[in-house]
């Protein structure tokens, strides 16, 4: 039987974005010959294993700023952030004012590109940082799916997402890991219908999750919102702490 579309592609809120401001503390390195956002904690868990977030970024890539600042935020919670750039420095953010940039063409070329480049950069991951790290996986958008596909086996202890993009109910039912879900009341491509069905999946899988959906918000909220509108704001902030907090929960 098919497993049927709960997230739909990316639609127009997805490629709309209000730019933060601040200074990225983080490093350009590369692993697996992918361009990857490095973001380091000052502390480590005290019997020595290190905490690694892989930050799954929306189409504007791991080094569009609003990205940067929030996996500096995880990582100045104690983590080590590691944000795969599945675009290869062609992420969204570069066409904003394109005219005639064919979106959907850009969005398939890079799913192609991010399947092809991702398992090598992961298993790389997991070579240099040892398999004994406790690695937890966070995506937004465009890298909601393959969060949720590492929720599904034991190479993290606990994933999240964020108006996730591209999941479909086996996303749900074959989830073995702690999932929070970070929802805007208004999402197109995570409407109502598809979140609630997203719950009783998870309810009948007997799942640990936890669900947080923000009023007054629509997609992209966690990472492009209006910051000068407050309630986006928190939102946007809230989603940060939640996530620090899931990943410290099940970092004992």
């Amino acid at each position: 039987m098919a497993s049927h579309v709960l997230a739909g592609p990316p639609g127009d809120c997805c490629f709309k974005a209000v730019k933060h401001s601040g200074t990225p503390v983080g490093k350009r390195i590369e692993i697996a010959g992918v361009p990857t956002y490095i973001s380091e904690p000052s502390t480590q868990l005290a019997d020595g294993r290190k905490k690694i977030i892989l930050y799954l970024a929306d189409v504007f890539g791991p080094f569009f700023l609003n990205n940067q600042l929030i996996q500096d935020y995880l990582a100045e919670n104690g983590f080590l952030v590691l944000g795969i750039d599945y675009f290869f420095g062609d992420g969204f953010g570069f066409h904003l004012d394109e005219e005639g940039f064919d979106r959907m063409a850009w969005i398939e070329n890079a799913k192609v590109k991010a399947n092809e480049v991702y398992p090598k950069w992961l298993e790389t991951v997991r070579e240099t940082y040892g398999t004994d790290a406790r690695y937890f996986s966070v995506g937004y958008c465009f890298g909601a799916p393959f969060a949720l596909d590492l929720a599904t086996t034991n190479k993290v202890s606990a994933s999240a997402f964020a108006h996730p993009a591209f999941l479909n109910e086996e996303h749900f039912t074959k989830l073995t890991k702690p999932l929070l879900l970070l929802c805007a009341e208004s999402d197109h491509t995570f409407p109502l219908e598809s979140r609630r069905r997203a719950e009783d999946l998870l309810v009948e899988a007997k799942a640990s999750y936890h669900i947080s959906v923000f009023s007054g918000v629509s997609h992209g909220f966690a990472v492009r919102c209006d910051l000068e509108i407050e309630n986006e704001r928190w939102a946007k902030e809230e989603a940060a702490r939640q996530t620090v907090d899931w990943f410290t929960r099940f970092s004992q």
